[in-house]
């Protein structure tokens, strides 16, 4: 597979190989180019598809050694107006970027009219280099949560990585301050989520919900606190949260799942590191952004130095 720019997107070329030979153009498209069945449609439609160079019919048998051409990147227009809302961008290219959410933004609008969002900030970063683009957050944090989030440019790159997603071959790590002392050094929480029936916006644990599953280790503690590193291999919604709440030990700043209201305003839980393979050239990326200032400044007040627990980090990203 190879790729090629193009001033009107970027186009992936696809030589067929023998093993192929006798399949449809739409087999092809599902098989080694990973395409859903509603991207190739959008694609028909925007005569984003060509074998040897010509439009075919989908339902044409291809012969070895054909070529086939997508166009994955076509030009898009913005579908949210830019506001200039602060983040720090950590990676990108043309494909996807990584960036730093700041505590107190939603990702994308989760209300109609709702401004203000990371995906607002980013189309207004995205014109002010003189491009568009619709914003396609790969997984999602919340609204008081700080930290890394994947994003793609386009939909090829979108339908690749939430496959990613699903397959658990992303790895994301967070990193939180909890209540109390947490008794096992290290472990793993499988406990399925439900939605709180007696609370709107809650989560619990609960014998119906969905299966979840949170990787944990203490990097330091004392009476009051512990800081622990944590790998998602689920994304419930307040996973998290809701786990270690479960055990008694919540989240500072966490007033939903009862946690110490002092010393910072929002659940002190910062995603930390991404770890995943490019879906367009393969190369693996791990990128990391340390806590903010008012993560810092929390695990300053309850007498944790620094060194305690950035130690413990060189373990992680394995």
């Amino acid at each position: 597979m190879s790729f090629k720019q193009k001033n009107h997107g970027k186009w992936i070329a696809y030589r067929v190989t023998p093993e192929w030979e006798g399949h449809t153009v739409r087999e092809v498209l599902q098989g080694p180019l990973l395409l859903s069945n509603r991207m190739i449609n959008r694609l028909t439609r925007s005569r984003g598809i060509q074998l040897n160079g010509k439009m075919p019919w989908l339902d044409r048998r291809v012969k070895a050694g054909d070529r086939l051409r997508v166009a994955v990147r076509p030009f898009e227009r913005a579908d949210l107006p830019p506001e200039p809302v602060p983040f720090s961008v950590v990676y990108e290219d043309a494909d996807l970027m990584v960036v730093d959410k700041p505590a107190g933004i939603n990702v994308h609008p989760v209300r109609p009219g709702e401004g203000g969002t990371l995906a607002h900030g980013i189309i207004h970063y995205w014109l002010s280099q003189g491009r568009e683009g619709r914003v396609r957050p790969v997984h999602r944090l919340d609204r008081d949560t700080s930290g890394l989030i994947l994003i793609a440019k386009h939909a090829y790159a979108h339908q690749l990585l939430d496959r990613d997603l699903r397959q658990h071959d992303i790895r994301r790590e967070y990193l939180a301050c909890v209540a109390g002392r947490v008794e096992n050094p290290e472990g793993t929480i499988r406990e399925p989520i439900a939605r709180d029936p007696n609370h709107p916006l809650r989560r619990c644990v609960s014998p119906e919900g969905d299966p979840a599953v949170t990787h944990y280790r203490v990097l330091a503690q004392n009476d009051r606190a512990s800081i622990i590193w944590v790998r998602l291999e689920t994304g419930r919604t307040h996973q998290i949260r809701v786990h270690f709440s479960s055990l008694g030990h919540p989240l500072y700043g966490d007033k939903l799942y009862g946690g110490p209201m002092e010393g910072i305003g929002r659940q002190a839980l910062h995603a930390w590191l991404l770890s995943f393979r490019h879906p367009l050239t393969g190369k693996h990326l791990t990128l990391k952004a340390m806590p903010p200032e008012d993560w810092l400044q929390l695990t300053e007040s309850l007498h944790f130095v620094r060194e305690e627990w950035t130690d413990g980090l060189a373990l992680s990203g394995d």
